[in-house]
């Protein structure tokens, strides 16, 4: 599991552009305390595989929509312009069963299929007119830290027009139920697990909003919209339908995972005793005991899960994280290869791998990493990190012009324009043999330029 640690400011100043103003005054106490975004493969291929189902029913393009798990342990889950969806590990957590969070996700997606946000914007221009000047201050107090006397301002005065937007927000929550329901049914699932998931926390209608979970801070819940969804879901006729063996294992092993990252290890181990021999027990006890340093129990630990499971290519990926992480890159290769032969298209797993084998430093092994991070970028080419460890390769192998431009892609895939030019410059006169860099530098070159400008005229 791989933490990429955002900038706040970067990241809300994104977030201005993708969704509405309210939304972002709903959504902003929840986003400053979330630190990270988290990558990990088996987690993202589980939600993968209970959303893209819903996606499908949505008549959405499920290679068009992003996920994003956020290191937060808040519950919570939004969405963004752009078919983004954002689910807190804290989400993950909180649910009982595959159903309730599926049931969450069919929710978000029915905002994306339905355009709630590009609605929203439209439709609450006119509230906006006197409600900017006080929403000007109080997103400025939020980012100066100010974050509950900003959110105060935003909230407080109803003559800004709050409560007229917040009223669309409860049309647009409505209709998404309606539309999480109406995909359950054509996925051939139950739609009851959104329904008990608002029944679970229904006594947050009754707490202060500043009390609240961040998700019902910006999905207000009522007894009205629970009484409704209970009538549609009971209508369906595939509402006795349970999770899959399969689906309950994904989960519990999701679960296990994200406390064994995410809990000391003393937690662990007190959620997870000894006496506890099921695979999720022993994966959670293998994390806490790598976290722990104790290095010996963690190589046990993963080592008996590979034993009862050895084609799982994510034991193998974090045996081959244990070794690595404990100063033994070494042992983490075969391991790593491991994980690769078994799942050769996952590119998270091909970066894992080539890292190892560049540090290893030989020449051999240097060409192999170089392969598997072209083979990782063809299929997630805006991956910085891979891009990041291309460049690392390419200086190893004596190639400065290959190595800058890696490094201009890197930059120009998080955003650093600045960067991506400057770099993309410097490859340029060493690129003649490579024809295909040669030009995606050139145009790395234009639009940066180009991105540059704006954000020049922005600060005007």
């Amino acid at each position: 599991m791989k933490t990429y640690y955002l900038h706040i400011l970067r990241f809300l100043t994104r977030l201005w552009k993708f969704s509405l103003l309210i939304a972002v005054c709903i959504t902003l106490p929840s986003l400053a305390t979330a630190q990270s975004l988290l990558r990990d493969t088996e987690i993202e291929q589980t939600l993968r595989a209970y959303t893209n189902p819903i996606l499908r029913a949505a008549n959405l393009n499920t290679s068009s929509v992003d996920m994003y798990l956020v290191n937060d342990k808040t519950l919570n889950a939004f969405v963004t312009r752009g078919q983004n969806i954002f689910i807190h590990t804290g989400l993950i957590l909180e649910a009982e069963n595959p159903n309730q969070l599926k049931g969450v996700i069919a929710h978000e997606s029915g905002h994306i299929a339905a355009g709630h946000l590009v609605r929203r914007d439209r439709s609450n221009r006119s509230a906006y007119g006197s409600m900017l000047i006080a929403a000007g201050i109080g997103i400025a107090a939020i980012l100066a830290g100010e974050g509950q006397a900003g959110a105060s301002i935003l909230a407080g005065s109803q003559q800004f027009g709050v409560l007229d937007a917040l009223a669309h927000s409860r049309i647009n929550e409505a209709s998404a139920d309606q539309a999480a329901a109406k995909y359950m049914e054509k996925t051939g699932q139950s739609g009851r697990g959104l329904l008990e998931f608002f029944e679970k926390f229904r006594y947050q209608e009754v707490l202060s909003n500043a009390r609240r979970y961040p998700y019902f801070r910006g999905h207000p819940l009522s007894s009205d919209r629970i009484d409704k969804l209970r009538e549609i879901t009971g209508e369906s006729i595939y509402k006795n339908v349970k999770d899959t063996d399969e689906e309950l294992h994904q989960m519990v092993m999701m679960k296990a995972k994200l406390t064994g990252f995410l809990d000391a290890p003393q937690t662990v181990f007190s959620k997870y005793p000894k006496t506890d021999t099921s695979k999720p027990a022993r994966y959670a006890r293998a994390i806490a005991h790598y976290r722990a340093a104790d290095l010996k129990n963690a190589i046990t630990s993963i080592d008996s899960l590979i034993k009862d499971e050895p084609n799982n290519p994510y034991f193998h990926e974090l045996k081959g994280q244990i070794y690595y992480e404990s100063g033994k890159g070494e042992l983490a290769i075969a391991p790593f290869q491991e994980a690769v032969r078994l799942m050769p298209s996952a590119p998270l797993l091909e970066i894992a791998l080539a890292q190892v084998l560049i540090e290893r430093g030989s020449p051999e092994l240097n060409e192999k990493a170089i392969a598997h991070l072209k083979s990782a970028l063809r299929k997630e080419g805006t991956n910085g990190f891979a891009w990041y460890q291309l460049s690392q390769a390419y200086d190893r192998k004596n190639e400065p012009a290959l190595a800058r431009y890696a490094i201009a892609e890197q930059a120009f895939a998080m955003g650093d324009y600045y960067r991506a030019k400057s770099f993309a410059l410097r490859a340029q006169s060493g690129l003649v043999a490579y024809r295909a860099q040669k030009r995606r530098a050139s145009d790395i070159i234009v639009i940066a330029e180009i991105q540059l400008a704006k954000q020049k005229n922005r600060r005007r």
